[in-house]
């Protein structure tokens, strides 16, 4: 297999102040170079994963660095042996990913403490700590930092109730913060701080930089990182493999996510190998059935 492609993941809180020339700008860029992927920018900033040969991402990314805008932004690059989207889509939103609280949290005024892999190694098997993960409770099931806490959330959106519920009993620990790539941790952990935790903190990078970093070869993380592309998983820890995620028909250990062949269901759900033949992709039999009648109606 040859990896001659490269998955670019990145973000910049930055204020810009017209976006849809940016949007603009970005997919004229984005369709000279080849390049796949999905690209949201705001007010607030771009958030971005793009696919494309090591050539044209190489290009991308010092297109990039030469806008004044992004010339410090820091990309993850994951080697790939194509494409991991299967189209472009550029588009201006209200914000760079869906939080839709009435209070704005400005990663450039208030945000937590950014830590790097080992420091984040070292500070996560420190007592009394609290591990929050920073993303939703389908990509905890795959994969996520061993002892972390699994958030009751199917939606960055509710976070912010979450945390109301739970901040009394984290009060007075030191709280770390983490996701794919850190983005979602800059407010989440800003919104900690507002709620008057005042010792937090937030892996630098994400689950993808932690995995990468030479010294800590992805250490006590168990399973697997889930993406938003056609990978959909990514390995991280390079020292050991255990497997957290279970089978959602017969709860065997289970690393393999699909969605629902029944159209309406769509359910996205965890799936053996066995278990992947047996319902042959439905997430059960109910809806395999529905999906008998309605070819046959």
């Amino acid at each position: 297999m040859s990896l001659d492609y490269q998955v670019l993941l990145y973000y910049k809180y930055v204020p810009i102040e017209e976006p849809q020339k940016i949007v603009e700008k970005q997919k004229e860029l984005c369709q000279r170079l080849n390049l796949k992927g999905r690209i949201l920018v705001a007010e607030e900033g771009l958030n971005g994963t793009v696919s494309g040969t090591i050539e044209e991402t190489n290009s991308y990314m010092e297109a990039m660095k030469k806008d004044p805008l992004f010339h410090d932004m820091p990309f993850k690059v994951d080697l790939h042996d194509g494409h991991a989207f299967r189209k472009l889509s550029v588009k201006l939103r209200p914000e760079i990913v869906a939080w839709h609280m009435e209070e704005k949290v400005d990663p450039n005024e208030i945000t937590g403490i950014h830590l790097s892999p080992k420091e984040w190694y070292q500070t996560m098997q420190e007592e009394d700590v609290i591990i929050i993960d920073g993303r939703n409770d389908f990509e905890y099931d795959l994969g996520h930092f061993r002892g972390a806490i699994r958030p009751d959330v199917q939606t960055t959106r509710e976070f912010p109730e979450w945390i109301q519920k739970h901040k009394e009993e984290w009060k007075g620990k030191k709280i770390l913060t983490y996701c794919t790539g850190g983005i979602r941790c800059e407010k989440l952990s800003g919104v900690l701080l507002k709620e008057g935790l005042s010792d937090v903190y937030q892996l630098d990078g994400g689950i993808v930089t932690y995995g990468k970093d030479p010294e800590v070869q992805g250490a006590l993380f168990d399973g697997q990182c889930y993406v938003f592309d056609d990978r959909i998983s990514v390995p991280i820890n390079q020292k050991e493999h255990v497997i957290v995620g279970k089978c959602y028909h017969c709860k065997a250990p289970a690393e393999k996510y699909l969605n629902c062949n029944y159209d309406p269901c769509d359910r996205r759900h965890l799936v053996c190998p066995e278990c992947e033949e047996k319902y042959t992709g439905y997430c059960s039999i109910e809806c395999k059935e529905k999906d008998k009648t309605k070819e046959q109606v």
